[in-house]
């Protein structure tokens, strides 16, 4: 994806409102060899660009005054309550060097698996995202997670999918194969005679003679 930024001079709390108030977002890039650049950013255009997932998980073409360079979107501030975005930060990528980010999961088939088709189980998916390191070039928009092989009684490893090439995830803590996606059996409510017993006294009562 590709967006247009301009250079912004001024700094400070008293600049940065005004710019809000003219419908601009103020930012900063930072990273690489290049010092901190302040930048501007249309809020209109970066609300929408901003709903969209690849503009959080891909690499970007940002250009400014004519030059284009590659940057990942790093952080973002929202107002409490008004849709507005305060501030906005991205960092230069360097082709050479490899990445850290959080790529998104897409789920399918879990409707054709035996566990939702035959055993009627419910499929959760655990986490929605996954940390991965890899180059620029290889950052994937998102990772697909086949679901239809899932059977009652088991769930989905870090270890079960296929990674896209060059990607590797990134493991914090001692979970070596964290759980992606679990397997709930469906609950079975059985009325047991004890339970049907009052039911039946109720009905019986208030039948009195005549």
């Amino acid at each position: 994806m590709n967006f247009v930024a301009f250079e912004r001079a001024k700094q400070g709390t008293g600049a940065s409102r005004r710019l809000r108030n003219s419908g601009k977002t103020p930012g900063i890039v930072y990273g690489g060899t290049a010092e901190p650049q302040l930048i501007e950013v249309d809020h209109n255009a970066l609300w929408h660009a901003l709903k969209k997932e690849a503009f959080h998980s891909s690499v970007l073409d940002m250009e400014v005054a004519g030059t284009t360079s590659k940057v990942l979107l790093r952080d973002v501030q929202y107002h409490p309550y008004k849709q507005l975005v305060l501030h906005i930060d991205f960092q230069r990528v360097d082709a050479k060097t490899k990445l850290h980010m959080k790529v998104p999961l897409h789920f399918s088939g879990a409707e054709e698996s035996p566990a939702v088709k035959v055993d009627k189980c419910m499929v959760n998916p655990v986490v929605n995202e996954l940390d991965v390191s890899c180059m620029p070039s290889d950052l994937p928009e998102f990772i697909n997670v086949d679901l239809s092989k899932l059977e009652k009684g088991s769930s989905l490893h870090l270890k079960d999918i296929k990674l896209p090439k060059g990607v590797s995830a990134v493991i914090r803590g001692n979970k070596t194969n964290p759980v992606l996606v679990s397997v709930v059996a469906p609950v079975v409510v059985v009325e047991t005679p004890a339970e049907a017993a009052p039911a039946a006294d109720a009905k019986g009562k208030g039948k009195g003679k005549k």
